[in-house]
């Protein structure tokens, strides 16, 4: 079957009637061979799910079809980062078919393997040695079959695009599609065979093009917000005006006397539904409610003191030596502190999410990052029986972390239960900021210490509220302390005044931008060029590799800050892979608009996939993080959010686009590590430090907006007039 056909199985055949257990699903699609590498059925599926693990036997990764087509069974959804492709040629290249024969299933709970969610740059790490091992069992369970079938010894055999042939004499073959017809077989392979070496890669390493591309561009791809079944109604939603708020007064009386409208209360859930959005948009404006506000403690201006005030005591994340002891021996010190505000996901598709129930079987289409977790959540919200809850994720536009909580489709699915019709929710834009889990404002406090020869000698570095992640030292730094303070995400008491969750690499942007502008701030200290002084204080190779090779790229020449030329350095540790990005800046110093003219990004990502496609996440990471670097920052009094739309939080433009360059070390035979987080981690460091370099002022806090980079210009040439 091609790729679309499956869409149209999993948005129509099946989910518009009565709910299929994976068999059922399996003999709806035709005769095939289905690779069990133990005996097993959808109840034993179903527990491994409940066990929260990937099943052992590996029966759930795959199937092939009598007519030769792989599908591949995976809890991953695709949200824009071109998993959609680098899972398929994982299995492609180890079962031996063409790419363009794998059809991906993804995010379909009822038929794919248990997957926690896709974040973290996970899905490569830890989900493709599964699937490649599958691959690989169902390779040697077909050659014994062509072995029984051909009546010749499984040695002589060799596999090649779904075929099975004999060495010496090559019109001696069976194909797949030959042997899957008409057939279920259920076998366990003989021996556990090995995986592929590098050697022996045909898909695998080669650069591919996004298999989603034309659905994409056509506007053939489904998203959650797409389905549409008989007799649906949508929804608007009730919203208190600021986080914290509490209905007073509710006056319904307009909407109760509107044709075709329904009016839904359940406890603090109230809505309108019509079969027409525009009807239940207009009916949600005639709605009169006073809500009671408390009155609002902090804002966007004094939240940081506000942290520090309430912060927990600290744990140590990372430690070595004396802080006391390298303190002594430090012929110079630095102390700052830096912060960064909150930031939205702001993806392009807001949450949405359609729910349908039928007696005591749910099915939920839901733009989310973790079908598996939300089933969970239906599950308890109804009390229905797991295996009759099934969440199905069609394609996702953009989640960067932002759609792990899914409370959209569990108001979809009470609304549903409640109406007894299917019932679609889609947040407003408004919505969407309101509701978002936000990258949680944080500040970083570094005081360290050099030696006249330019090295580091101690690091006392406290994170609060960021997170642990990316914060321990790779710098080669005999005396160091890192400590984190209340990093935990719903602990409570909770200082932030709403939700604040994983924002794409969550802690390390924070980190890496605090770390790196110390470490430049050192450089000056020491009279070093920038890079010089990063080499000097390394130890760690692969950190060394990717520095120097983005110097030679970028053409880096030696020169202290700030040198007037706009070049800024920053490197960082993330999912598993290293990484050093170097910038060019341009700052007008009137109007405070930063330019950032050219990127080079070297990154060792281990084994690389698809290097088309880590090429492209290096370039999406870089062009995302011109946003927190530069203009992303939430602004808010209280519970109210005051950015509710993009005419005042601004993402990045076309225009801001620098020339990116990529460079993907060479480094096969180390394991596939993550590509969708690691270079946007450098973003902040990179160009506060390409500032300074450019203008002699240094940023502590991001977003380095315009009205920023100006009061830092302007307060330099106040000093500069004072000291003259």
């Amino acid at each position: 079957m091609k790729e679309d056909e499956y869409t149209d199985i999993d948005f129509s055949d099946i989910t518009t009637s009565s709910h299929l257990s994976r068999r059922e699903f399996l003999k709806s699609l035709g005769g095939g061979i289905i690779v069990f590498f133990t005996v097993g059925d959808s109840s034993l599926l179903e527990a491994q799910r409940r066990r929260r693990e990937y099943p052992e036997d590996f029966n759930a990764y795959l199937r092939i079809g009598q007519d030769g087509r792989v599908a591949c069974f995976t809890g991953k959804i695709e949200m824009g980062q071109g998993v959609i492709t680098s899972l398929a040629q994982m299995l492609a290249d180890e079962i031996d078919v063409a790419l363009e024969s794998v059809d991906m299933v993804m995010g379909d709970t009822s038929v794919c393997p248990w997957d926690r969610g896709t974040f973290g740059s996970l899905t490569t790490r830890f989900f493709g040695p599964p699937l490649r091992a599958a691959a690989a069992e169902a390779r040697a369970v077909l050659k014994e079959l062509a072995a029984e079938y051909l009546q010749i010894p499984s040695g002589r055999l060799i596999t090649k695009d779904g075929v099975i042939f004999d060495k010496n004499r090559r019109e001696k073959q069976v194909t797949y599609a030959q042997l899957a017809k008409g057939k279920i077989i259920e076998r366990h392979a003989k021996e556990k065979p090995a995986l592929k070496t590098v050697s022996e890669f045909n898909i695998i390493g080669k650069p591919a093009l996004r298999r989603d591309a034309l659905e994409k561009v056509t506007g053939k791809a489904k998203y959650a917000g797409d389905i549409r079944l008989p007799g649906m109604l949508y929804a608007r939603i009730l919203r208190p005006p600021a986080h914290g708020a509490k209905l007073k007064n509710i006056d319904t009386s307009a909407v109760e006397k509107m044709e075709g409208v329904r009016l839904v209360r359940d406890g603090d859930l109230i809505a309108v539904l019509h079969k027409n959005p525009d009807e239940a948009e207009d009916a949600l404006a005639k709605i009169k409610a006073q809500f009671d506000v408390p009155e609002a403690q902090v804002d966007d201006e004094n939240i940081f003191e506000h942290l520090l005030n309430n912060a927990p005591r600290g744990k140590v994340a990372d430690r070595g030596g004396d802080i006391a002891s390298g303190e002594k021996l430090a012929d110079a010190a630095v102390e700052e502190t830096y912060l960064n505000s909150y930031v939205a996901h702001a993806p392009i598709e807001p949450h949405t999410a359609l729910a349908k129930i039928e007696g005591n079987k749910a099915t939920v289409w839901a733009s989310t990052q973790t079908p598996f977790p939300l089933k969970d959540q239906i599950t308890e919200v109804l009390g229905f029986a797991s295996e009759n809850v099934r969440v199905i994720t069609g394609f996702v536009g953009g989640g960067f972390g932002g759609k792990s909580r899914s409370l959209q489709a569990v108001e979809a699915v009470r609304l549903a239960k409640l109406t007894g019709k299917p019932v679609q929710v889609a947040w407003s834009r408004a919505e969407e900021f309101f509701y978002d889990t936000f990258r949680p404002a944080a500040v970083v406090k570094i005081k360290s210490g050099i030696t006249n020869s330019g090295k580091i000698i101690f690091w006392d570095y406290g994170v609060y509220f960021a997170g642990e992640r990316g914060s321990q030292l790779f710098y080669d730094v005999p005396h160091h302390l890192t400590a984190t303070f209340g990093a935990r995400r719903g602990a409570s008491p909770d200082p932030h005044p709403f939700s604040t969750g994983p924002w794409r690499a969550p802690a390390n942007n924070t980190n890496t931008f605090a770390r790196e502008s110390q470490i430049d701030i050192m450089a000056s200290k020491a009279d070093m060029d920038p890079l010089e002084f990063r080499l000097r204080n390394l130890k760690d190779e692969r950190m060394l590799r990717v520095l120097k090779a983005a110097g030679g790229k970028f053409g880096w020449a030696p020169s202290k800050a700030p040198s007037g030329r706009g070049f800024g350095i920053a490197c960082g540790i993330d999912s598993g892979s290293y990484v050093a990005i170097m910038a060019e800046v341009e700052v007008d110093k009137k109007k405070g608009h930063v330019q950032v003219k050219r990127v080079v990004c070297a990154q060792d990502m281990g084994l690389v996939i698809n290097p088309e496609g880590a090429k492209l996440q290096v370039e999406g990471c870089v062009t995302m993080g011109l946003g927190y670097a530069l203009t992303e920052e939430v602004h808010f009094k209280g519970g109210r959010i005051l950015d509710l739309n993009f005419n005042t939080y601004e993402l990045p433009r076309f225009s801001w686009v620098p020339k990116i360059e990529t460079v993907l070390i060479k480094a096969e035979d180390s394991p596939a590590q993550g590509g969708g987080e690691p270079p946007i981690i450098c973003m902040g460091g990179v160009i506060a430090n390409a500032i300074y370099d450019a203008v002699g002022v240094r940023l502590f806090q991001l977003p380095m907006t315009p009205e920023r980079v100006k009061e830092a210009v302007a307060s330099r040439a106040r000093s500069a007039v004072l000291t003259t």
